[in-house]
């Protein structure tokens, strides 16, 4: 009976004691049986965690084995091995738009811009002028091929070939010097190769240097043969250095020099072209090499 009260007792408030005694009593009684409270929940816990690590292991373990008896032949398939499918998705049209875009972008990024530099140099060929004439300056004299009013100047005496209503000349710059370095730094050796080997021209100008490259008795047309009595003219060459050619082009004479000639290339089988080809080009530029000669002569 006593010990009934007591327990009574123990469950009620002191009324003999503060107010704030027995608040701090029930508070500390409920902290202590909340905290075995969560002792044993963790204990359930972690009892449930290592079963499930002992399960994990457990079925590892029987596949590693299963695995080895796949691989050694001694099994043809395993009821423990299973190949997991992955779960499908299913995406609405738009979705399926945006992956594509998303997993595609860089492959997407490439082929636009591929796309974009093949059109642009497409429009540009396209829309690049045709040359009526294509002249060859093998010399080392930028300010009389490039800083000058040459190609005009032989434009005056050129046809509209290709009837796109202009007279367009085109001269190629291949500066070659008696410096293999500078040669190379500037492409020479292989513009001279590809151009020559081409019958796209065959009125060239070149200066002393040009008998250093090339053999002119097998690339030049004997114009001795075809102006006899020309004062300018020196076997394959007709000098334009003694001649008002910087006055009709627009630079000083001294930038006429190093021996500057013109001359014409015989038709000839090339590399990348037929003789009769060659020909052909020879047949038409030389009407215009015959008046730039008849005009620098007078």
């Amino acid at each position: 009976m006593d010990k009934n009260n007591k327990n009574n007792d123990d469950e009620k408030l002191h009324i003999s004691r503060s107010v704030f005694e027995n608040a701090r009593d029930i508070r500390q009684k409920k902290t202590e049986e909340e905290a075995l409270r969560q002792q044993e929940l963790q204990k359930k816990l972690a009892e449930r965690e290592r079963k499930k690590r002992e399960e994990r292991d457990k079925r590892l373990e029987e596949e590693r084995k299963e695995l080895i008896r796949l691989k050694q032949g001694i099994i043809q398939e395993s009821e423990i091995i299973h190949e997991e499918q992955p779960e499908e998705i299913k995406l609405s049209f738009f979705q399926k738009i945006g992956n594509f875009f998303y997993h595609s972008k860089w492959w997407l990024g490439m082929g636009l811009a591929v796309a974009f530099i093949v059109v642009f140099l497409t429009i540009s060929l396209v829309n690049k002028p045709r040359p009526d004439m294509i002249i060859l300056f093998i010399a080392e004299n930028q300010t009389v091929c490039e800083e000058s009013a040459l190609d005009k100047y032989i434009a005056s005496f050129s046809d509209d070939n290709n009837n796109n209503g202009e007279t367009l000349v085109s001269l190629y710059y291949i500066p070659y010097t008696d410096n293999p370095q500078k040669n190379y730094a500037n492409g020479v050796d292989t513009k001279l190769t590809a151009e020559l080997q081409s019958a796209d021209s065959v009125i060239v100008f070149g200066n002393n240097k040009i008998e250093d490259v090339l053999n002119p008795d097998d690339v030049f047309v004997d114009l001795s043969k075809i102006y006899p009595d020309n004062p300018n003219v020196d076997s394959y060459k007709f000098m334009v250095e003694n001649t008002d050619i910087a006055e009709k082009i627009g630079v000083d004479k001294k930038d006429v020099k190093d021996g500057l000639f013109i001359a014409l290339r015989q038709p000839r089988k090339l590399m990348y072209s037929s003789k009769d080809k060659m020909q052909e080009t020879y047949d038409r530029d030389f009407k215009v090499f015959d008046k730039i000669v008849n005009d620098l002569s007078e």
